[in-house]
């Protein structure tokens, strides 16, 4: 799994104009899965990005986690993120897991965080979906349950 972490202020995401999600301050995860992705990487991944020190301390360093602050995650899906761009000017998206295998993984992620008592929102899985948010820092970062072969 692989997923683009960004701190933000406040997010919200949109399907056919209408906000389906929205948090107030947290973290915005934009989640792709690929082939083989299981159980243990979602709960690896959830475990990780909950306990991230990347919120500011009251000295300004980042030295606290989403726990720590009490803040809420926005999950968007997003297959792209497995987009292979070497060759040619098409992305190939062969890396990315098939619907039917992707969503039960991305839906355990989703769980795992919402069993460390954080609030979860989420778009729909798959559908066109228009994101908005305040990047505070901006803070992103990329994170991977492991090294694919």
């Amino acid at each position: 799994m692989r997923v683009v972490v960004q701190r933000s202020k406040e997010a919200r995401v949109l399907v056919n104009q209408e906000t389906v999600g929205e948090i107030e301050h947290g973290l915005v995860l934009l989640v792709g899965i690929t082939h083989g992705d299981n159980a243990a990487d979602a709960a690896y991944l959830a475990d990780k990005i909950a306990n991230l020190r990347i919120f500011e301390d009251g000295e300004g360093k980042m030295n606290l986690s989403l726990l720590d602050k009490g803040g809420q995650i926005l999950s968007i899906s997003q297959f792209t993120l497995y987009g292979d761009t070497r060759k040619g000017r098409r992305p190939n998206f062969m890396e990315a897991a098939r619907p039917e295998e992707a969503n039960p993984i991305y839906e355990l992620l989703n769980e795992e965080f919402r069993k460390k008592g954080i609030i979860v929102e989420t778009g729909i899985f798959g559908a066109m979906m228009d994101v908005q948010l305040t990047n505070d820092g901006p803070v992103t970062l990329i994170v991977e349950s492991k090294e694919k072969k």
